[in-house]
């Protein structure tokens, strides 16, 4: 089974609040690209990934009059692809929804959230004293993970979290002094989330669930200088020693060079891009006899990728963010 992490930037401006395609040549969400070449692109993408299963982060909206199946269905069935059944968790309120696009005749993906008294359910709250001023604050998620209990139609069933954590962006600072600020506040709450998520996993380590956790965690080791303040990135919360994702293993080696990523953002200011890895794909204990193979489908440092132009300009027009896959041989565990 091959299992896919995939941000698509803006995934919502495609579409009408019927939720029908808008292949035309108005702008989307990604600069300088039309909606009918970002389209184009996101359909070969998903191709060639050839994925059973991909968790869409920055999925279509859903709202009053828009409904984010109703919209990926639409592209599925426009894009020819063979994953053409969707679910979602809970919808938020910030036209990036999270949602799970699959193949129904390799796999049922059912919406089945738990909670429990360390970590309520996603769509609730959390208590954490957030500023170390012995008073507990109230969490929120801004986009719930999602949470889905996957059968195959052959092979062990596990359950799998998608997630997209809070950005640590400084968006709408004037001042440097402002950007800190804000930077500071949002690592925050990100590392609040990342223990309200860790807790969910906890749960399901003790019970000997098999997990599968994938998404945009907008963090890494070593990401920013405000990581030092709070000891621990995210992404360290999260994986604990348990969870295993190598690209995320790497970051924490010594000596950083050349590592992985899977992100691509343009600094206006100083007219360059800059990389990093966001998105991962991690499992639990129960799942690594399975040989677990993961690949970052990089349009630069994928050799795959790169040797196939079509590929590398459909990825490069797609989105900001590269596709995560993780395959999985769920029929033959390599130990049993």
């Amino acid at each position: 089974m091959r299992l896919s992490t995939y941000n698509i930037e803006w995934f919502a401006n495609l579409f009408d609040d019927a939720d029908g395609l808008r292949l035309d040549e108005g702008p989307s969400g990604r600069h300088g690209i039309s909606r009918r070449t970002q389209a184009d692109a996101i359909a070969s993408v998903l191709r060639a990934i050839n994925a059973d299963g991909i968790v869409v982060v920055e999925a279509p909206n859903s709202g009053k009059r828009q409904n984010t199946l109703r919209a990926l269905e639409n592209f599925a069935n426009w894009a020819g692809l063979r994953t053409r059944d969707v679910v979602m968790g809970f919808a938020n309120d910030t036209q990036q929804e999270i949602a799970f696009l699959y193949d129904a005749a390799v796999l049922e993906a059912v919406h089945a959230p738990v909670s429990s008294p360390q970590a309520p359910r996603f769509d609730g709250s959390f208590e954490i004293d957030l500023d170390v001023d012995a008073r507990a604050d109230l969490v929120r998620f801004s986009k719930p993970p999602m949470e889905l209990q996957i059968t195959p139609r052959a092979g062990l069933p596990f359950r799998l979290i998608g997630a997209h954590l809070k950005s640590k962006a400084p968006h709408g600072a004037r001042t440097p002094e402002d950007a800190r600020a804000i930077s500071i506040t949002n690592r925050r709450k990100q590392l609040a989330q990342a223990v309200w998520l860790r807790a969910r996993i906890e749960d399901h380590l003790q019970a000997g669930v098999p997990l599968v956790l994938m998404g945009d965690l907008n963090d890494g080791p070593g990401l920013d200088v405000y990581e030092a303040l709070f000891g621990r990135s995210s992404v360290e919360i999260i994986m604990g020693a348990e969870l295993v994702d190598p690209h995320a293993r790497q970051l924490l080696r010594p000596n950083r060079q050349g590592l992985p990523t899977s992100a691509r953002f343009y600094n206006h200011l100083d007219k360059r891009y800059f990389q990093a890895l966001l998105d991962y794909a991690m499992v639990s204990p129960e799942l690594m006899s399975f040989d677990p193979q993961w690949r970052i489908w990089h349009p630069f440092e994928d050799a795959g990728c790169y040797g196939t132009p079509d590929l590398c300009q459909a990825l490069l027009a797609a989105s900001d963010h590269f596709p995560v896959t993780l395959d999985l041989d769920l029929t033959r565990p390599s130990g049993g």
